[in-house]
């Protein structure tokens, strides 16, 4: 008989990976903590320990981890917002089930301190009126992952297979980025 392998031991960060994967594959409105606790294999009260604050925490948790983005500092403030706006933008596609979260919930936590070194690296490098690129910037990076999931099918219950990787939609993100860049010069 083979040896029974001890527990996986229950992590904030193996909570948070369980959730993305409800989320995404399933749906956000699927993700309940009992599914969660079946998922991890525990009791869903267990979860509490990583989580008091338990749902709402949970839920604070996945915005800011598709949010909380940070880039090296590149050369120019331009490749800083485009480093930052791509990996914000990748980030965001690969979690699709919680993008209504990173819309609705106000910056908290690491999303804050992202924010607020993204700032930082855009003044540092010579851009007037960071605060407001940062916000811009962020709009067009959301509203350009809410356009191209709504358009994957990926909430579509009548779809079998969403379309993850769009060519016409990276083309249409770099033109858009460029458009912002060039407007923030001015």
């Amino acid at each position: 008989m083979p040896a029974k392998r001890p527990p996986v031991p229950l992590s904030r960060e193996r909570i948070i990976d369980a959730a993305l994967h409800i989320a995404d594959s399933q749906g956000l409105r699927r993700l309940t903590m009992r599914r969660l606790g079946d998922a991890l294999q525990v009791e869903a009260m267990a979860i509490y320990h990583h989580l008091p604050r338990g749902k709402e925490a949970l839920m604070d948790a996945l915005a800011e981890h598709v949010t909380a983005v940070h880039v090296e500092q590149g050369p120019t403030w331009q490749d800083t917002a485009r480093a930052w706006c791509r990996a914000g933008r990748e980030l965001l596609r690969e979690h699709p089930g919680v993008l209504a979260l990173a819309l609705t919930k106000p910056p908290k936590g690491g999303t804050a301190l992202a924010i607020r070194e993204q700032t930082e690296q855009l003044a540092d490098a010579g851009l007037d009126g960071a605060p407001d690129a940062v916000r811009a910037l962020r709009a067009f990076v959301f509203g350009s992952v809410a356009v191209e999931v709504q358009q994957s099918g990926w909430a579509d219950p009548e779809v079998d297979e969403w379309t993850r990787r769009d060519e016409r939609a990276d083309v249409d993100f770099e033109r858009g980025l460029d458009a912002l860049l060039r407007g923030l010069q001015s």
